[in-house]
């Protein structure tokens, strides 16, 4: 009766040793994972920014060019009218000439307006194009300045520093990092309890 008792026992432990290795390993893959998602969507969010400030761009600088048209067809249509009043070689109409020509002369300046206002709505056009880095480019841009492993912490810190402007969260740089090592863009080393993160292999020999 004790042999067996001491068989189950023994093979009690073994299960649950087994059950506690599953579930940690079970746990990390589920940190992995998120992890990855977590990046997919902040890459997300960044195409679709681009995608927008692309698409303002666009409408930007196609708008520009009909509003000129219209300008320059109103302008045009006018000296067409005076010319034509002024045709009919009548002596009895000429105080009607007189006033159809001072009339086109009040007009002329109103007209004139349509052009400025174009010029005033294009110029502020002019800055959008300078669109603001993603935060996964600049990421890349500073592992590749870097020539010893980065912490996400140390990197967060460091891109608080080089962008006032911008609100960078430690967990979302640790994100995009393993977004970027998951396409090879960067490399992880681990030591010890710390993940320190690195620029591909190829561009390492450059920095040195």
């Amino acid at each position: 009766m004790h042999e067996v008792k001491d068989r189950t026992t023994e093979l009690t432990s073994q299960y649950a040793a087994q059950v506690t290795g599953d579930l940690e390993r079970n746990t990390k893959e589920q940190d992995r994972i998120g992890g990855e998602i977590q990046a997919l969507q902040e890459q997300l969010a960044a195409l679709q920014h681009d995608h927008t400030v692309l698409v303002n761009l666009q409408q930007a600088l196609g708008g520009a060019s009909p509003a000129a048209e219209v300008a320059t067809a109103t302008v045009s249509s006018v000296p067409h009218q005076s010319v034509a009043s002024s045709k009919p070689g009548r002596p009895k109409k000429t105080a009607a000439t007189n006033a159809k020509s001072t009339a086109s002369k009040k007009t002329a300046p109103k007209q004139t307006a349509p052009k400025q206002s174009a010029a005033k709505v294009s110029s502020p056009k002019a800055p959008k194009p300078a669109a603001e880095p993603t935060l996964v480019e600049v990421i890349r841009g500073y592992l590749k300045q870097q020539s010893e492993p980065r912490s996400a912490a140390e990197i967060s810190d460091a891109l608080t520093q080089a962008h006032p402007d911008r609100t960078v969260k430690t967990t979302v740089v640790r994100t995009t990092l393993e977004g970027l090592v998951a396409k090879n863009h960067a490399h992880r080393n681990k030591q010890g309890t710390s993940v320190f993160y690195t620029a591909p292999a190829t561009q390492q020999p450059a920095a040195g």
